[in-house]
């Protein structure tokens, strides 16, 4: 249950052809500092590599991966392996499998370090992602504009994904829906985004 009773976690933010949870802030305002500490400062942070039109690009943000065992996972044509989880990352797990009723094996982290990255439309469809299984969104930092763009009918949804706060997409979003960060000069501080998934190859 959020500690902020302002958002109905039981409503779907999308209109129609997925569905979209916010929790608001799941975390106290101390443990919520903790957690960005620990994740700005222990995590095995890596510049993010992507070949797009047969080009090398290596993003300013920054990236990890965490799961249950060393996978390996494939996205952009590049390949990456996932450290084990730290005690940190079992309660954040435990925490988002609590609140949502779901269940995680797997988690890729993204650091933003200011206002100036940014994510660009797209959709977590990856054929080792569980179909039309659940991403549990976690925020840590700087509170950040969140855009949702429906693929056919170009309908926008917006939200601002605070520190400490979760947000969850599922069932039919990936299919129907793109989804951003977009960037801001408005933000000078960082922001930790975690997303808890499952992959396929992982269960057993």
């Amino acid at each position: 249950m959020s500690l902020f009773p302002d958002f109905d976690s039981t409503q779907n933010l999308l209109p129609h052809g997925g569905t979209v949870n916010y929790y608001g802030k799941i975390f106290s305002p101390e443990e919520a500092d903790f957690y960005f500490e620990y994740l700005l400062n222990k995590v095995p942070w890596k510049n993010d590599e992507a070949v797009i039109f047969g080009k090398l690009i290596i993003t300013k943000r920054k990236v990890a991966w965490f799961g249950d065992e060393a996978f390996e996972y494939t996205y952009s044509k590049r390949t990456r392996r996932a450290d084990i989880w730290t005690p940190e990352f079992l309660a954040l797990k435990q925490k988002c499998e609590e609140t949502t009723g779901e269940t995680y094996n797997s988690c890729l982290l993204n650091l933003y370090h200011d206002g100036s990255e940014g994510m660009a439309y797209h959709s977590d469809g990856e054929k080792d992602l569980k179909k039309h299984g659940a991403i549990a969104s976690l925020s840590f930092g700087a509170e950040r504009k969140f855009s949702f763009k429906h693929k056919t009918t170009r309908e926008k949804v917006e939200i601002t994904l605070g520190h400490g706060s979760l947000l969850i997409m599922k069932d039919e979003t990936q299919d129907h829906w793109l989804h951003r960060l977009p960037p801001t000069k408005k933000i000078s501080e960082p922001r930790v985004n975690l997303t808890f998934r499952t992959i396929t190859t992982l269960l057993r």
